[in-house]
């Protein structure tokens, strides 16, 4: 009798042995390398990586949309645009919508993580002048003109079309820019500048002449005016404001 509890004792260790190390056993994933389902990954780098990096840069920058890893931009943008932006798209640009609600991959807590990554990571120190965010139309065309020569006109010549010599930026005013960036995109860009592409925010286009709120909007008003009746077409054969 001793002798057969003796092996079930044996045995019963075995099984236990066996069960609490299944874990180690070949073949047998890691916990970090288990499935977890898109809608579980709240973690930032990831979520990052996967939706925006491809038009925002790995590192926040360099990319074909407006960087992200500026504090300045963070500053300038609150916390319900960027929900809002990556939720629902922005309309008249290549930014698609990343919502649930509107069809995208992302659940509200994903987007949150996102919001609160983009922070945490490349908030830093910014102004506490930045400009307010919402483009109001109103902006005069005319003093725009003018505004834009003194302020932009180094790097993107005077009418807008690129510059010449040491400071050479490409044209702000080709058609097709112009039908992929919205008003308010015009705005953003006018006020904090591309600083991985070394363009200047507002404070720095002229050397101790920082753009007036005022001067800010008339350059916008300036822009947008150029913009085609149709973007992507070939501009009226009548100039704006004939009509």
């Amino acid at each position: 009798m001793k002798r057969v509890a003796s092996v079930a004792g044996v045995a019963y260790l075995l099984v236990l042995f066996a069960v609490l190390g299944c874990d180690q056993l070949p073949g047998k994933p890691n916990e970090a390398d288990r499935y977890v389902h898109p809608l579980k990954i709240v973690d930032f780098e990831t979520l990052y990586a996967t939706n925006c990096s491809g038009c925002h840069g790995a590192h926040g920058k360099l990319g074909p949309a407006q960087p992200l890893g500026d504090p300045v931009y963070l500053a300038f943008a609150p916390d319900a645009v960027l929900r809002r932006n990556i939720h629902t798209g922005v309309d008249g640009t290549s930014m698609p919508a990343f919502g649930l609600a509107a069809g995208g991959p992302l659940s509200d807590e994903q987007i949150d993580a996102l919001v609160a990554g983009l922070r945490a990571k490349w908030g830093g120190s910014a102004p506490n002048d930045v400009p307010s965010y919402v483009y109001e139309a109103g902006g005069d065309v005319e003093r725009g003109a003018g505004a834009f020569k003194q302020f932009c006109g180094e790097c993107h010549g005077p009418d807008g079309r690129g510059g010449r010599g040491d400071k050479q930026a490409g044209s702000v005013v080709d058609p097709s820019y112009l039908g992929l960036r919205s008003d308010q995109g015009l705005r953003t860009t006018v006020v904090v500048g591309r600083p991985d592409l070394e363009m200047p925010d507002w404070r720095s286009y002229v050397p101790g002449r920082v753009m007036s709120a005022q001067e800010i909007s008339d350059v916008v008003g300036w822009l947008i005016a150029q913009r085609p009746e149709h973007p992507g077409q070939p501009y009226p054969t009548e100039p704006r404001g004939s009509r």
